[in-house]
Parts: C-alpha cells; sequence; structure tokens
C-alpha cells in the first residue's frame, strides 16, 4: 500500500463547509432573537448569550481548522487513546461535577463551563470505527457484536449515572450504523417492537377493552403474535404457513368470542392460547429441521412477553417522576399545560402563531415575553417558527435534510472501514439529535433535553458538533491517500 498526500482545501467538500457556516450563523442571530434585550441590544455584547456564543464560534472555527491540518491517520491511531480519555473524564465528573438542574455534568473551569458527555459522541464515534475496521471484525460473530456494544454502553452508562438522559439516549443512534455495516435487521425490529409494546402499555395502561381485559395487554400481546406469524413467513419464504396461521387464530378467536359472550372472561387468555401454540410448533420445527432462526423467533417472543409486563415496573422504578410525567404528557395520558406539558404547550403556541411567513425577526411575542422555557436552548427552533414562520421552519429542516443527504454520499465513497463507519456514525447522530429535538419541540416525543445542532446555545454542544463534523471533513478530504 501506498501513500500520497493531498492538497486539504482542493479536496475538501466545501459544500457541506458552506452548510456549517449557515447553520452556524443562523444559530447565532436565533439565540439573539430568543434572549434580545432592549437594555443590551447589541448582538455582540459579550454579557449576553448571544456575544457568548460569537466566542464559542470562533473557538469552534479555530478547533475546526485544525482538526483539518492534523494528519488524517491520526485520528485512526489515536482513536482508542481518546476514547477512554472522555471516559476517564465522564467517571471524575460523576464525582466532583456540581448539581445543576438535577444532573452532575458540567465541568466548570473558572469561567468557562464543559459537558463532557458531549465530547463522547465524537470519541466513540472514533472508537467504533477504529473497532469496527480491525481484522476479522464481523458484526455478525458474538464476540464482535459484543466488544461493539460494549464500547457504545459505557459510555451511554456512565451518562446516564450524570442523570442526563437525553445525551445518554443519542448513543442508541450507533446501532442505525450498526444495521448499514452488517448488523441483523431483526435486531433493529425487535427494539422498534419494544418502542411500540412500551409506548401501548403506557398509553393504554388504565384503559379496559371490557370488564375482565386490560385494552394494553390485549393489544400487545396481539401484536406478539402477529410478530411472530410475519417472522416466521419471512425466514421460511412459505407463504402456505399464512392460511394455517390464519386458521388456528381465527379458530381460537371464534371460540373465546362465543365463550366470552356468555362468560365474560380475560380475553388475553385466548391470545395467550395463540401464542402458546405458535411457540411449541417453532419448538418442533427446531428440533425437526434444525434451523437456528425457530429458536430465534422463540425468543423473541419470550423476551416480548417480558418485556410487556415489566414496563410498569420500569415506569414506576427506574424513570424518575418528571420522565414519567414527560413521556405521559407527549402520550396524551395526562393533561398538564401548566405544569410538565408548559414547555411543549407554549412551544407550540409560538410556532403556531408565526404562521407562513413569521412574525419577523426580534417581533415574537411569546419569545420576547418569555414564555417559552430554554427558548434558546433546547426549544430554538419554536424562536425560528415564530419569526420565521412555516416557511423558516421549512427551510432550517431542508437544509438539514441536504446535510445529512450530502455527509451520506461522502460516507458512502469511503474506502476506508474506519473512515465509512465514522462518517455514518456523524450522520446517524445528527439525524437523531435534529429529530429528537424538533419532535419535542412540536409535542411528538418527549421532552429529553438535548440541543439542536448548530443552533442551540451552548458552547460545549457547538464545539462538540464540530469536531464531529470537520473530522469527518479531514477523513474524507484524505480518502483518496491510500492508493
Amino acid at each position: 500500500m501506498s501513500f500520497r498526500r493531498t492538497n486539504i482545501w482542493a479536496e475538501l467538500d466545501w459544500v457541506t463547509v458552506a452548510l456549517y457556516v449557515v447553520f452556524v450563523i443562523a444559530g447565532w442571530f436565533s439565540i439573539y432573537a430568543a434572549t434580545y434585550d432592549f437594555d443590551h441590544a447589541s448582538i455582540f455584547d459579550l454579557t449576553e448569550r448571544s456575544g457568548k456564543q460569537l466566542i464559542w464560534i470562533l473557538v469552534s472555527v479555530v478547533v475546526g481548522i485544525s482538526l483539518l491540518v492534523i494528519e488524517s491517520s491520526w485520528y485512526e491511531v489515536f482513536a482508542i487513546w481518546i476514547y477512554f480519555f472522555i471516559i476517564v473524564l465522564l467517571i471524575v465528573t460523576i464525582f466532583i461535577a456540581p448539581e445543576i438542574k438535577g444532573s452532575r455534568s458540567w465541568l466548570v473551569l473558572g469561567p468557562v463551563s464543559l459537558q463532557p458527555a458531549e465530547f463522547a459522541k465524537f470519541a466513540t464515534a472514533l472508537a467504533v470505527g477504529r473497532l469496527m475496521s480491525t481484522y476479522r471484525f464481523n458484526l455478525m460473530r458474538g464476540k464482535s457484536m459484543l466488544s461493539v456494544l460494549l464500547l457504545v454502553m459505557l459510555p451511554m452508562a456512565l451518562i446516564f449515572a450524570q442523570h442526563e438522559t437525553g445525551s445518554a439516549l443519542v448513543f442508541l443512534a450507533f446501532f442505525l450504523v450498526f444495521y448499514r455495516e452488517g448488523m441483523s435487521g431483526t435486531v433493529l425490529f425487535s427494539g422498534g417492537a419494544a418502542i411500540l409494546f412500551f409506548v401501548l402499555v403506557i398509553r393504554y395502561g388504565e384503559t379496559m377493552f371490557n370488564a375482565a381485559t386490560p385494552l394494553s395487554e390485549l393489544m400487545v400481546l396481539s401484536l406478539i403474535v402477529l410478530f411472530l406469524v410475519v417472522l416466521l413467513v419471512f425466514f421460511t419464504k412459505n407463504l402456505h404457513l399464512i392460511k394455517y396461521c390464519l386458521s388456528v387464530i381465527a379458530g381460537i378467536s371464534l371460540v373465546a368470542g362465543i365463550i366470552n359472550r356468555f362468560v365474560p372472561f380475560n380475553l388475553c387468555w385466548a391470545v395467550w392460547t395463540m401464542l402458546g401454540c405458535g411457540i411449541i410448533y417453532l419448538v418442533v420445527m427446531f428440533f425437526k429441521e434444525r434451523k437456528g432462526f425457530y429458536l430465534g423467533i422463540v425468543l423473541f417472543a419470550v423476551c416480548s412477553s417480558g418485556f410487556l409486563y415489566s414496563v410498569d415496573y420500569v415506569s414506576d422504578n427506574m424513570l424518575k417522576q418528571h420522565q414519567r410525567e414527560r413521556i405521559q404528557v407527549a402520550l396524551g395520558v395526562i393533561e398538564d399545560p401548566s405544569g410538565r406539558g408548559y414547555n411543549v404547550n407554549q412551544s407550540k403556541i409560538a410556532i403556531g402563531s408565526g404562521g407562513v411567513v413569521g412574525k419577523g425577526a426580534l417581533n415574537g411575542t411569546q419569545t420576547k415575553l418569555k414564555y417559552v422555557p430554554e427558548q434558546d436552548t433546547d426549544f430554538i427552533f419554536c424562536t425560528i417558527g415564530e419569526e420565521e414562520g412555516f416557511l423558516g421552519t421549512v427551510t432550517v429542516l431542508a437544509l438539514f435534510l441536504v446535510l445529512l443527504t450530502r455527509l451520506i454520499y461522502l460516507a458512502d465513497r469511503q474506502k476506508s472501514t474506519f473512515h465509512r463507519v465514522y462518517g455514518y456514525s456523524v450522520v446517524a447522530i445528527l439525524f437523531f439529535h435534529v429529530a429528537v429535538n424538533i419532535g419535542m419541540v412540536v409535542g411528538v416525543t418527549p421532552v429529553i433535553g438535548i440541543p439542536l445542532p448548530f443552533f442551540s446555545y451552548g458552547g460545549s454542544s457547538l464545539l462538540a458538533f464540530t469536531m464531529l463534523l470537520f473530522i469527518f471533513l479531514k477523513l474524507d478530504a484524505a480518502r483518496s491517500d491510500r492508493l
């Protein structure tokens, strides 16, 4: 293998750089609009958040340029060392960080406060890329999968210990990268099913289908049976199985319906009967054909059933009250416009009041009167919606779509596994942040407190996103160094 040096400025993807500049400037003006004070009207006032953000923008630009001139091979060589340095920093943070808004995630260094959890994202992306590019690594092998999961779960657990749930959940985005690199789709399917089951149990946990049948339990068990049939047909490629499965389901349902008409009982027993018949069939077929997917489907059915009956325990004993209430507000279980739902309610009012073209720069009444808490950080998108209207929010979403699409294109053209995996990690992390942040602002997802990339006020997040992006730009620019 031979190496040649490329002209970094000639090979740099200037489209992505231009998008970065647009986002940073737009974010700066949005912060100024969200925190505008007539007595401190200058956007350059260093005592205001817009002025402080400008300092971080300048720092981020300097750091970004520095990352571009560093030898690209160093990122791969020192990836694991960077990861372990951040892990140590996360551990130290748990013990020495002051408690701020219920979490211990900020290191106060004189006038500067840094949040190591933000930097853990690009450090983990580097480590994952380094591990997955090693010789004989294969996600389909249990040892390989376990090792990469440990890399992701370790910082995630430490950030959970800091009571930063939102930042910890961002690490779930790496599963999209694993899927792209060959992880079985059944893992994503199982994760999606678990989310669906959780939502149904929380949403309909107090609702009864009839006097004896909890609606959430009936719905989830029925879905488990449906998924069992779908998985069986998918793996066996035998469409004739559908009619036999439907015959069993229809027969048990008919008998259960007739009995229930005269002697009301918990209809979940009937669904359990269907599920039991399915599991017995799968076990028999496993011993008959010795094909592992039969046991895999059984494991899915058993784990799903166990998950169903553990949701209430997790909700009541592992989630904090405010987290539980935020989920309930997002799912419409409770209405609390003046309590836990206040932020989202005011945010939706602000966005809705912007109309099509918005109220104009610095003219947002909801913003100026400080109705929306955290309107310059987690809820910055509502400021855009109120002042720039529907057209402004659509423009921001379109630009993020262009950025993500561009990064996918760049990741696809990488010749190195390390470069490609890191590139897809950047895409996954940015996508998670954008989707969840905007989702919580409009009330689609629970409020978990994560910033909108390049827009939300905060030095740690802006610097970390800049490092995340510019390392990839350097790796992309150096993709032709190896011949």
